[in-house]
């Protein structure tokens, strides 16, 4: 796995949907002005308007690192405001630094190594 994949899960606050939308679309806009690194980052709300699951993908961890520092004052309108239970997680092989990162921006994580994939075999 030659990327770093991420998976974000949070709730939207009770009647702050519109909100949320429009935070996150400004998030986007942001990303897709700045970001060099970043090769997904795709919002899906669940159908009752309760929850959002993002889904990223960044080059390696330095793009993960420059699209946290390009959103941060937005992301933290968008928690403070509309969202709450941040959830991450990774998928492959993450620094130090980044489970810090994480641990202060979305509470924790749950990481998941590699197996296998249509590329490669399998690490037995």
């Amino acid at each position: 796995m030659s990327h770093l994949e991420l998976h974000a899960h949070l709730k939207i606050r009770p009647g702050q949907l519109e909100g949320f939308r429009s935070q996150a679309a400004e998030i986007m806009r942001i990303t897709r002005e700045q970001d060099t690194k970043t090769l997904r980052y795709d919002w899906f709300i669940k159908e009752d308007g309760t929850e959002c699951e993002v889904h990223e993908a960044y080059l390696n961890e330095d793009g993960l690192f420059e699209h946290n520092m390009h959103v941060m004052a937005a992301r933290e309108i968008l928690f403070r405001d509309y969202a709450f239970d941040h959830r991450m997680i990774a998928f492959g092989d993450v620094s130090q630094k980044f489970r810090d990162l994480v641990i202060k921006h979305a509470g924790g994580i749950t990481l998941y190594s590699f197996l296998q994939g249509l590329e490669t075999t399998a690490a037995v």
